[in-house]
């Protein structure tokens, strides 16, 4: 560590390692991204001990790292309290007063530059004194209060009503933020313009995700055009993916293998829930659940489905199946924030009828997926380079705007690339 480099204190509501899953993935890429251009302290918090690898990992990137356990059951008890006392459960999940200390501490004997926050969960632990002043980044990724106004939307009875009150309490913290941080980060302009809908504010900017494209990267000598399989990949406990892949099973499957009795729909992805198992069940329909390596299973399928109809952010499943050159169907929420032209890069498919259409068509003619997965490689390589992407955030926290050849970061870097095994979210 060099005085001359800043001091970041970085805040991250889960442990950012190995990055195999939704927000994990973007928060990595970040981290790696700061601990080139500056001295990072990273404290994070989990339900679980972080292995030694993952700890061993994060040490090779930053100054300090602390990662505290907080039980779930503790978890649930505090997001029970923070509803009853007029907060959101989000808030509580993540209370830790051990965590307070801990910042407390480092506070006093470490002056920051600056403080880059993850999620409004985490917004709670600026009021340490130490850090009175400091300039804050916060990273919403995307506007959470949406995602829980769209699941009371597809709810009923209790579930409903604790759904509308926890987005409608979010929707109060999230208007709350421009008072408390310098700058907000989101993963798209779709996600700004939300946010602004409600908030209109000039520090909230759009910062999107990119895709490791040397480790997702078309396969040479595999040849997928006999193939009729269709993949998704993703968390299988995550509610979203669940509703999506079952709505997918319910209303386009059974048309489709009526039409191609010889397809089948592979569903890949950690910890799958009864609901995702019992989709197996299914004619056609397997459930393959925590691979070491979810890239054989994209390389060998004829196509990507990502039939999602509640999507925030960027749907980082998608960026990796065009980085492998593979033919995507997906619905509009799974492709907003990406700018891809339908039927060039993607199909994009909203209605049951749209769908089957494009899985038939797609299954029956190889030529037609090989174009759309080149087509798809070259616009994440032109637009979603993880470097490129990042570098507004060193504008926006004053740092350099050092490459990668120039990063102490890179060897940690590289490692997390071979930790890229489970499924990503």
């Amino acid at each position: 560590m060099t005085p001359s480099r800043p001091r970041i204190l970085f805040l991250a509501h889960r442990v950012p390692y190995p990055p195999n899953r939704g927000e994990r993935i973007r928060t990595f890429h970040i981290l790696g991204f700061l601990a080139q251009r500056a001295d990072v302290s990273l404290a994070f918090l989990g339900e679980e001990q972080s292995p030694p690898e993952t700890q061993q990992a994060l040490e090779r990137l930053c100054r300090d790292v602390a990662g505290l356990r907080l039980g779930r059951y503790q978890r649930w008890i505090n997001a029970a309290c923070s509803l009853g006392f007029g907060r959101t459960a989000t808030e509580g999940l993540f209370r830790c007063n051990r965590l307070r200390r801990l910042l407390a501490r480092w506070s006093k004997t470490t002056r920051f530059d600056a403080v880059v926050v993850f999620c409004s969960s985490m917004v709670q632990y600026l009021d340490v004194p130490g850090l009175a002043g400091v300039p804050v980044l916060l990273d919403l990724i995307d506007v959470d209060s949406q995602k829980w106004l769209d699941y009371a939307k597809e709810a009923s009875g209790v579930q409903r009503w604790l759904f509308q009150i926890e987005g409608k309490r979010l929707r109060r913290l999230e208007q709350s933020l421009p008072s408390k941080v310098k700058a907000i980060a989101l993963v798209s302009r779709c996600e700004v313009e939300l946010y602004r809908s409600f908030c209109p504010t000039d520090s909230v900017h759009a910062i999107s995700n990119g895709v490791d494209l040397d480790y997702f990267r078309p396969r040479e000598n595999v040849n997928s055009a006999s193939s009729k399989d269709c993949v998704f990949v993703g968390a299988l406990d995550y509610r979203a993916n669940v509703d999506g892949i079952h709505w997918f099973c319910d209303e386009i499957w059974p048309e489709v293998r009526r039409r191609q009795p010889k397809a089948t729909f592979t569903v890949v992805g950690s910890r799958p829930s009864l609901l995702v198992l019992r989709l197996a069940e299914r004619p056609g329909v397997r459930v393959v659940s925590d691979v070491p390596d979810v890239r054989p299973y994209l390389a060998e399928a004829a196509m990507v489905v990502v039939p999602l109809r509640i999507a925030r952010g960027i749907q980082n499943k998608v960026l990796e199946a065009l980085a492998m050159a593979k033919g995507v169907v997906a619905t509009p929420e799974a492709l907003e924030g990406i700018a891809v032209d339908p039927g060039v890069h993607a199909c994009r498919a909203l209605a049951p009828a749209e769908w089957i259409e494009s899985i038939v068509r797609l299954l029956g003619d190889a030529p037609a997926r090989d174009r759309l997965g080149r087509a798809g490689r070259t616009f994440v390589e032109t637009h979603h380079c993880w470097d490129r992407q990042l570098r507004p955030l060193a504008t926006l926290l004053g740092l350099r705007a050092a490459s990668c050849e120039e990063s102490q970061g890179m060897t940690a870097t590289q490692d997390a690339k071979n930790s890229l095994a489970s499924c990503h979210g």
